[in-house]
């Protein structure tokens, strides 16, 4: 296995645009290889004499957090099928499922559960199993959603599902992304309709408290899908479900591809919300970013995004930005989505960032991105599916070397037929990652995510390493305990910081 300094450097090199290698392969402000530990040494040995049977290593390993998840887009694909035959849904002739009754030429969903045939046709129309030859991944990918839309009524139900496969992936925490409020928020913004004032268009939302209706409505089904949540896990029983123990928070999705005045309530919807209610925390812009109307108004969504982070300071946003290829947009619109997403939409966190290297002087951004510690969620599997970007071509190993933080993710892991052990053994075999490495990508996860108070390590933690902070460098002093009982954020970075002594263990004896 090649160490993980030379085979970031030679992809780097072998990503990058003519003429650009030898300029950005110089080194930049990032530490060298951290020290390791005997455990960490032995649990990374074991891993590089088992390069292809590596067990349950990968399924074992302590990912932390998954903080880009499409809620929808996660469930695995037969237990929507199932929920769509719990609901007497049927499927048409386009394999979309629609409600009941059936008529002529729909057959019940209930046949997937016995018909194989039918199930295997239902499965590669809603995922990307075996999608059909001559359609591409992107197309195939974002008509999934359309199919199994009817099938998606029971968000506390999908949760369990979810959060389920989360834990049997040693996982703790999970930020995943609903659309709150969707019908109430489409109708407020057709009756208040565009004002390109933002704060006049800002206060016709908020007259007459009709905002504030949205953020209860809001708050109601969350009660609703917490409590399904519950009764399908099993959390109140004696025999609680894994999926129980994962903590979860709700990120609002916006339909990038509407009107404008339906983005902008999404948005101000979703941003009150997570000043309003612990549960949710940030907002992010959905659907295919090469879209019509989201190529034409995206520097407007991103002033808007500007405009409500002024008002809502303390809620957070996350955004895709640079979802994109050559080809699939004009070369113009590769030049400034990511950078103008931080500059102007105040992202705190990037998902998917493929056209890094295509961004007008995008060493200054990467450079900015690590000072400001704007973190990359990278699902390498849906971009090798979605945009045919993997291994040598995709930014993941310059992000790295800028010393921009790298959180890996899911996205849509039911649809994609995958999970996020997955995305950690990609990482390892494609970039030649040893164990320390994905330890230290598994601790990001907890360290960026939108999790309320202070961290158990110190600041700008991937230049800078991963050192405690000052109340737990010795760590059974009551100071530590104070700090991770007043926490979130501590107290599961610290548990992770639990599970890695046990998973090396396991590893290295």
């Amino acid at each position: 296995m090649l160490t993980a300094t030379a085979l970031v450097a030679a992809a780097l090199a072998a990503s990058l645009p003519a003429g650009q290698t030898a300029r950005a392969a110089a080194p930049e402000a990032v530490p060298p290889p951290r020290p390791v530990t005997a455990a960490e040494a032995r649990t990374a040995a074991w891993l590089e004499a088992h390069p292809q049977q590596p067990g349950n290593f990968f399924r074992e390993l302590p990912k932390g957090g998954d903080l880009h998840n499409h809620l929808s887009g996660a469930v695995q694909t037969e237990y929507l099928i199932q929920l769509a035959a719990d609901d007497n849904l049927c499927i048409d002739a386009t394999t979309t499922a629609v409600a009941p009754p059936c008529a002529t030429g729909t057959r019940p969903a209930a046949d997937a559960l016995t018909d194989a045939a039918f199930r295997q046709k239902v499965i590669r129309a809603w995922s990307m199993q075996d999608f059909p030859q001559g359609e591409s991944g992107h197309d195939h990918f974002f008509a999934t959603f359309g199919k199994f839309g009817a099938a998606t009524s029971h968000r506390g139900k999908m949760l369990a599902d979810v959060a389920g496969t989360a834990a049997a992936q040693n996982q703790s925490y999970l930020e995943t992304m609903v659309s709150p409020a969707s019908a109430g928020a489409r109708q407020l913004a057709t009756e208040v309709g565009w004002d390109a004032d933002l704060a006049a268009l800002h206060g016709k939302l908020l007259a007459g408290g009709r905002l504030d209706q949205l953020v209860r409505e809001a708050k109601k089904e969350a009660d609703t899908a917490d409590a399904e949540f519950r009764d399908t896990a099993g959390c109140m029983t004696a025999t609680p479900r894994p999926a129980c123990r994962i903590t979860v928070r709700w990120i609002s999705q916006v339909s990038r591809n509407s009107v404008p005045e339906r983005v902008f309530t999404q948005i101000a919807l979703g941003l009150r919300l997570a000043e309003r209610d612990q549960r949710f925390v940030a907002v992010n812009l959905v659907q295919p970013e090469d879209g019509e109307i989201s190529l034409r108004d995206y520097r407007l969504h991103m002033r808007m995004l500007n405009y409500l982070h002024g008002v809502y300071p303390d809620a957070h946003i996350t955004l895709h930005a640079g979802e994109l290829v050559p080809g699939l947009v004009k070369p113009e619109d590769l030049t400034f989505h990511i950078d103008d997403a931080v500059r102007t939409g105040q992202a705190e966190r990037i998902g998917h960032g493929v056209d890094l290297v295509q961004e007008t002087d995008w060493r200054r951004l990467a450079r900015d991105m690590a000072r400001r510690q704007v973190a990359v969620e990278v699902p390498l599997t849906s971009n090798a599916q979605i945009l045919q970007v993997e291994g040598v071509d995709h930014p993941f190993p310059v992000y790295r070397k800028y010393g921009v933080p790298v959180v890996l993710s899911t996205d849509d892991p039911g649809i994609s037929r995958g999970d996020i052990g997955q995305e950690y053994r990609r990482a390892a075999r494609t970039y030649g990652l040893g164990y320390p490495e994905l330890k230290d990508l598994a601790r990001a996860s907890l360290e960026y995510a939108f999790l309320p108070g202070r961290s158990l390590w110190r600041p700008d933690p991937v230049r800078q390493g991963w050192r405690p902070v000052r109340e737990c460098q010795a760590p059974q002093s009551e100071r530590c305990a104070r700090l991770l009982a007043n926490n979130p954020k501590a107290r599961l970075e610290w548990r992770q910081e639990q599970s890695f002594r046990t998973f090396e263990a396991r590893y290295s004896g």
